[in-house]
């Protein structure tokens, strides 16, 4: 995606002008490697969750917590809070993203945060767009669906066969859960422009991620392998197109005038 035109970086300027530059932060070799090494330990994680049932003896405890009943399942904090706000809170700040960007673009003092802020622009929206995508042909039911927790169907894997009779499911991954860890990429986005903030950025996706998915699994909507698989894909996303904006190099730091 390139910017869109702009006039007056088309025509010379009168005068000489001195534009302040953003020092980059270039991966250091092994950066993509070491970083992958978390989706290897969030498979591992998952495989020995699905292994031990955890996910139906969390939500077992939930349901009789909530009186063998999703009692939160409409309650205010939960659905128009957690649920509702939160994904329109999501959107605004992605909206946000895309106005720095189009400013940086319209403005050559701020050039040298073109890539950054397209690299958080289109990590975060391909990261859930990549859950929306999967939820579209995985057919897995949501724990309020199943006969354990007062629905009709019974429990099924993600591998097993799933009855026509049943019509489409759509719970695999949690989606709106994806709408706090597509902000995974808020690490990496600062690990290039302020590598001393990039642990704050990491802790407000995960934050908002398992705020938005704990949420969805007290109504009923999720088990939490759904939030585990979402909170990988969002995270091989920012990483995949990390690599793409900021290929290895053997440079620790570059000065971006333009991108």
């Amino acid at each position: 995606m390139s910017c869109p035109p702009n006039a007056r970086e088309l025509a010379p300027p009168a005068i000489p002008l001195v534009r302040p530059t953003l020092a980059v932060a270039r991966p250091y070799p092994g950066f993509h490697r070491r970083h992958a090494l978390v989706l290897v330990g969030a498979a591992a994680l998952a495989a020995l969750w699905w292994a031990g049932q955890g996910d139906v003896g969390l939500a077992d405890r939930l349901y009789a917590l909530e009186g063998h009943r999703w009692a939160l399942r409409d309650a205010r904090l939960t659905q128009q809070v957690l649920h509702l706000l939160g994904r329109d809170l999501s959107t605004l700040a992605w909206l946000g993203v895309l106005a720095a960007w189009l400013v940086s673009c319209a403005r050559g003092s701020l050039a040298a945060w073109r890539r950054p802020w397209l690299y958080l622009l289109s990590s975060s929206a391909l990261a859930a767009a990549s859950v929306a995508w999967i939820k579209s042909w995985s057919n897995m039911d949501c724990p309020w669906d199943l006969a354990r927790y007062g629905g009709t169907h019974a429990y099924l894997g993600l591998f097993q066969t799933r009855p026509a009779t049943w019509g489409h499911a759509s719970c695999f991954p949690a989606g709106h859960a994806s709408a706090g860890y597509m902000w995974l990429a808020l690490y990496f986005f600062l690990a290039r422009v302020r590598p001393r903030w990039r642990w704050r950025g990491l802790a407000v996706a995960l934050v908002a991620g398992l705020l938005f998915g704990g949420a969805q699994q007290v109504r009923g909507a999720h088990f939490l392998s759904h939030d585990l698989a979402t909170a990988t894909v969002c995270w091989a996303v920012a990483l995949g197109v990390h690599a793409a904006f900021w290929p290895p190099s053997t440079r620790r730091r570059e000065t971006e005038a333009s991108a």
